[in-house]
């Protein structure tokens, strides 16, 4: 006992080793990103203890997991089905490359391939800037709903803002409306007494993924991080915006929070209508008969309808899909690409497709936050801002308050507004949709709005950011190679 009290040390140590060398020949086999592969290798060899709990947590690769392949299987089996029954492939057209182009084209012929995304003409779209016009929208078309009302979020809070509108989702379940609610296990914190309270007025709700640690620890990784609401199969929002009061800036926030979101009326709802409910197949671990209510036929009142097709992502699919539309547009641009999002950590093909794109001539401006919710992205994402200016890509750092948007503009025709960051967490990871809009007039009305917000912004010269001290840049080099895990 005294050779073991005097030697615990070491022998703890040891095993740590021992067990960091095994996992390290572990992560090599499975012939994964090289970044991430050094990533992981790196923390388990320099945090003792920490590093086989990181990887734990956050390392496991559950793509090819057996959950998520049924759960693959089975939705592209249900898609299919509710497709041929209720005629949601019917608008399809055969002379999109004439009106689109090549390179637009090609970013639509990406997503019919991989996930058999149905391009609708048919939609009325408003651009919503910010929470206080999201929520004012939201608020009338939920207390307009006649048949159901799906929501899922990443983030529900009950503060003021959140338990409104449980308060309404309430009142509606006990009017009769059919209310269905998906909210993230790991990024919402309700209440047991609001979670009783939606019970006992009817509104069925799940946590998705729900984590206990006894014995889901590895579900940390893969969160819902899409923001869908469809009411009576008529109206759908998506974008950027939680159910969360610092979102809306009516309320009395720590900072300005800029952010954009979506309300759709159209054939568009229908996409978002089936994530929705595969989404709820899943968290609710049944199977729903799907009726006509809730994908019916509909059609646009307005005299330039919006193209629209949905692309969704997440650990369940065989593609990184909204990763390959970014990585297709930008490599499809001609004239000019307009960025903004809260986190820049590309992988190597995106930075390498923008940095390309940059130095043949194409304008790139990317806007991102002056100070970040997180310092380690914060440094990571500087990490990448010298090779972006080196290849002529302008970095402008939003400073009125904290920007959540998540948008790209490409030359005159095609936009992307939705969930997905452009990390590596959003691009691999986690459950995200995204918007994808071929239209002149949306992709006009979002590049005056980024112009706009560069009146808040500043932009990052090469001399100010050469000067920057070692210390910051020790950090950074830090940061970015833990980039594959933030």
């Amino acid at each position: 006992m005294t050779f073991l009290k005097v030697n615990m040390w070491t022998w703890l140590l040891g095993i740590n080793y021992l067990l960091a060398i095994i996992l390290s020949v572990l992560i090599v086999l499975k012939n994964r990103n090289p970044v991430k592969t050094l990533s992981y290798i790196f923390v388990l060899a320099t945090l003792p203890f920490i590093g086989p709990l990181v990887y734990y947590f956050f390392g496991q690769d559950y793509r090819k997991d057996k959950i998520f392949q049924k759960k693959y299987i089975q939705d592209n089996n249900r898609l299919k089905q509710w497709r041929l029954k209720f005629g949601l492939n019917n608008q399809e057209r055969e002379d999109l490359k004439d009106v689109f182009g090549d390179g637009i084209f090609k970013i639509y012929q990406l997503m019919r391939h991989n996930e058999n995304a149905v391009l609708t003409f048919d939609n009325d779209v408003d651009i919503l800037i910010n929470g206080e016009e999201k929520f004012k929208n939201l608020r009338s078309d939920l207390a307009k709903a006649e048949h159901h009302i799906h929501l899922e979020y990443f983030v529900l809070f009950d503060n003021g803002l959140g338990t409104e509108i449980i308060d309404i989702l309430c009142q509606k379940a006990q009017e009769g409306v059919i209310v269905r609610l998906i909210y993230d296990d790991v990024g919402s914190d309700i209440s047991k007494r609001n979670k009783k309270k939606l019970t006992d007025s009817g509104v069925k709700h799940f946590a998705f993924m729900p984590v206990l640690f006894s014995n889901s620890t590895s579900k940390l990784n893969y969160r819902d991080h899409r923001k869908i609401v469809v009411i009576d199969g008529n109206i759908g929002y998506v974008g950027g915006i939680n159910l969360d009061q610092k979102y809306d800036n009516t309320f009395d926030n720590e900072r300005y929070w800029r952010d954009t979101h979506l309300r759709i009326t159209g054939g568009a709802v229908g996409a978002l209508q089936s994530s929705f409910l595969l989404s709820w197949n899943f968290s609710a671990k049944e199977d729903m008969e799907i009726e006509k209510i809730l994908l019916p036929k509909q059609k646009s009142v307005s005299q330039e309808p919006v193209a629209v097709q949905i692309a969704a992502s997440g650990p369940d699919s065989d593609w990184a899909n909204i990763m390959e539309v970014m990585f297709c547009a930008i490599n499809s641009a001609r004239d000019r690409i307009l960025i903004t999002t809260p986190y820049f950590i590309p992988n190597n093909a995106i930075m390498t497709a923008l940095t390309t794109a940059a130095r043949s001539g194409v304008e790139v401006k990317v806007i991102l936050p002056y100070e970040s919710d997180s310092w380690a992205a914060q440094y990571a994402t500087d990490s990448y801002i010298e090779e972006c200016l080196n290849s002529g890509i302008v970095i402008n750092r939003y400073r009125k308050g904290f920007v959540h948007a998540k948008t790209l503009v490409i030359d005159d025709m095609f936009t992307s507004i939705g969930t997905a960051n452009m990390d590596y967490r959003s691009f691999s990871m986690n459950f995200e949709i995204n918007a994808l809009l071929y239209n002149r007039e949306i992709n006009q009305q979002m590049g005056k709005q980024f112009n706009l917000d560069l009146k808040d912004c500043e932009e990052v010269t090469s001399e100010r950011w050469k000067n920057r001290g070692i210390n910051r840049r020790l950090k950074e080099s830090f940061s970015r190679l833990l980039a594959p895990l933030l």
